[in-house]
C-alpha cells in the first residue's frame, strides 16, 4: 500500500498529543479518531480529500497508540474524550466534524454526548454503541483477542487481527502495515482499551444526539456486526446510513474513494 503525505506532524504542549495536521488553513476543523490499535497515519488516504474540499483534518494519535505517550493513570472511552476537547480548546478550533471508525467512532459518540456543542456533523464508521455479538463466533473471535494480548503480547495478536482486517491474498502489504502500527501500540493502553470497549454502553443516550450524523457500514465487516451498525441508525433520530461495498472493517483503506465520496456528500450537504 503505497502512501504518500505532505502531513504536518506535531505534537501539543498540554495534552502532549501527536497529530497530522496536513492543511492546517483549511476549515471547518474535521477531527478523525482511528480504531483500536491504529494510530493518526490510518486517515492518511482521506487527507487530500478532506484538504482539497477546504477542510481542515486533524488526526490526533489516542493516548498509548501511535507517538502519543501514555501515562500509566487509567485509559477510558470517557477520559480519552475529555483529552480530545482539551485538544480542541488548544488548536482553538471548535466546533468541528467529528469522523470515528470503530473505536474512535466510540469516543466521538461520547464527545457529542458530553460536549454537544463543540460538535457540528457526526460521522460514525463501522462501530457500535454496545457491543454484544450474537454470534458464538463472534463472541469466540473478541474471546481470541482478549486471551492473546493478555497472554502472548500485542504483536501476537496483531497478527491474528490483521488477517481478520485484511483476509485477501492480495493484502499482505497492508498486513504488514497494520501488524507494525498495532504492534507499536503501549501494551497498557492496549488492554485498557480493549477493556474499555467491553464497556461501553451509549445504548440508553442515543436518542440525546442532535447533531446531523452518518453512519457507514461495510459489507464485509467481521468485526463489528451489522445489527449493531443498523442500531445506531435507529436511535440517532438525526441518522442517514451509507453501505460501503466491497470493504471490510478498515472501509478507509479498502475502499478509500467510496469512503470519501460518501463523507464529503454528507460534510457539504
Amino acid at each position: 500500500m503505497a502512501i504518500r503525505s505532505s502531513c504536518v506532524s506535531l505534537v501539543t504542549e498540554m495534552t502532549n498529543l501527536h497529530f497530522l495536521d496536513p492543511n492546517p488553513k483549511g476549515s471547518p476543523a474535521v477531527l478523525l479518531l482511528h480504531g483500536l490499535g491504529a494510530n493518526s497515519s490510518s486517515w492518511i488516504l482521506q487527507f487530500d480529500a478532506l484538504a482539497e474540499a477546504g477542510f481542515r483534518p486533524i488526526a490526533p494519535d489516542a493516548p498509548g497508540f501511535g507517538k502519543s505517550p501514555y501515562d500509566g493513570q487509567g485509559w477510558s472511552i470517557l477520559r480519552v474524550s475529555s483529552v480530545m476537547v482539551e485538544l480542541l480548546k488548544e488548536l482553538n478550533m471548535a466546533p468541528v466534524h467529528v469522523v470515528g471508525i470503530s473505536m474512535g467512532g466510540t469516543i466521538a459518540q461520547q464527545l457529542v454526548l458530553d460536549y454537544p456543542r463543540l460538535i457540528n456533523k457526526l460521522i460514525l464508521v463501522n462501530t457500535f454503541s454496545i457491543l454484544r455479538p450474537k454470534s458464538v463466533s463472534g463472541w469466540l473471535y473478541f474471546l481470541q483477542r482478549i486471551l492473546l494480548v493478555h497472554l502472548l503480547g500485542v504483536p501476537t495478536q496483531a497478527n491474528f487481527v490483521s488477517k481478520r482486517i485484511f483476509p485477501g491474498e492480495d493484502q499482505q502489504e497492508k498486513r504488514d502495515r497494520l501488524v507494525q502500527q498495532l504492534s507499536e501500540a503501549d501494551p497498557r493502553a492496549y488492554r485498557a482499551a480493549m477493556r474499555s470497549l467491553g464497556l461501553f454502553n451509549s445504548s440508553k443516550r442515543l436518542r440525546e444526539i442532535t447533531a446531523p450524523t452518518l453512519v457507514v457500514s461495510s459489507d464485509r465487516d467481521t468485526t463489528v456486526p451489522a445489527d449493531s451498525q443498523k442500531f445506531l441508525v435507529e436511535h440517532i433520530s438525526s441518522a442517514r446510513h451509507v453501505v460501503i461495498k466491497n470493504a471490510g472493517h478498515a472501509v478507509t483503506i479498502d475502499q478509500p474513494v467510496q469512503f470519501n465520496t460518501a463523507l464529503l456528500e454528507f460534510l457539504t450537504d
